[in-house]
C-alpha cells in the first residue's frame, strides 16, 4: 500500500460563486443596509420628500443600467442575466409622476454620488460584462429582497395604495414566485461563464457597488440631516 498516497485527504468542494458573491460582499451589505439615511427612512423620521428625493436617485442607477442591456444581450457573461420582468423603469417614472407630478423630469437631479455610481455602471456595460452583472446582482436580487422591507414601511408611513403608485418600482408584476426566481438566479451566478480569476474581480465589483450605493446614501443623509 502506498502510505504517501492514503495521507492525502481529497480537497473540499468549493462553495457555490453565488455564495461566495454573498459571503464576500457582507460587510459591505450590511453597511449599506445600516447607513443612517436609510435607518432614518425606514424608521419614520423623514418626510416624503426624502423617500421621492431617494427615487430620483434610483432612476440614474437603474436608467444606466437597463439602456445599456439592449448592447450586452448576446453576451455570454452578462446576457443569461438579462430578464425582462426585472426590468424597473417604466415603474420607477410611474412612481416618480406620482410623487413629483407629471413634469417630474425637469426637476431631476443626481447627486454626486448618484453620477459616479450611474457612470461606474455604463463603464462596466461598455468594458466589462463580469462588472456589470455584479452590479445587475446587487440591484435586483436586492429588490427582490430587502426592497420589500422598504415598500412595507412606505406603505405605512406614507399612506400609498399596497403595492400602487409610489411604490410600484418594489413590485415585480411578472414575477409570480420571487424565492424561485432567485434560485434560479443563483444558479445563473454558479454557472457564469467565468474563470476563477475573473469571479475574483466581479466579486469586488460588487464590494464596489454597495459601496458606491453608501456614497449615496451618504449624500442623500447630508441632504436630509435630522433636526437637533
Amino acid at each position: 500500500m502506498d502510505s504517501s498516497r492514503s495521507s492525502v485527504s481529497p480537497s473540499a468542494p468549493s462553495a457555490p460563486f453565488s455564495t461566495v458573491i454573498r459571503t464576500a460582499s457582507h460587510e459591505q451589505h450590511t453597511e449599506a443596509e445600516t447607513s443612517t439615511f436609510m435607518s432614518d427612512l425606514l424608521g419614520g423620521r423623514l418626510g416624503m420628500s426624502a423617500y421621492a428625493r431617494y427615487t430620483e436617485q434610483l432612476w440614474f442607477v437603474y436608467e444606466a443600467l437597463e439602456s445599456t442591456a439592449e448592447a450586452l444581450a448576446a453576451d455570454p457573461v452578462a446576457g443569461p442575466f438579462l430578464r425582462a420582468e426585472l426590468l424597473r423603469l417604466p415603474a420607477l417614472e410611474r412612481d416618480l409622476a406620482h410623487l413629483r407630478g407629471p413634469d417630474w423630469r425637469s426637476g431631476l437631479t443626481a447627486l454626486p454620488a448618484t453620477e459616479a455610481y450611474a457612470d461606474r455602471v455604463r463603464a462596466c456595460a461598455a468594458d466589462w460584462p463580469g462588472g456589470y452583472v455584479a452590479h445587475h446582482y446587487t440591484r435586483y436580487l436586492g429588490d427582490l429582497s430587502g426592497g420589500q422591507i422598504i415598500r412595507d414601511r412606505a406603505e405605512r408611513t406614507w399612506g400609498f395604495a399596497r403595492k400602487g403608485d409610489g411604490v410600484r418600482f418594489y413590485v415585480f408584476e411578472d414575477i409570480a414566485n420571487p424565492a424561485a426566481f432567485k434560485r434560479t438566479y443563483r444558479e445563473l451566478l454558479d454557472g457564469i461563464a467565468a474563470d476563477e480569476l475573473e469571479r475574483q474581480r466581479i466579486v469586488a465589483e460588487c464590494k464596489r457597488a454597495f459601496a458606491l450605493n453608501t456614497g449615496v446614501f451618504r449624500e442623500l443623509g447630508e441632504e436630509f440631516p435630522l433636526s437637533a
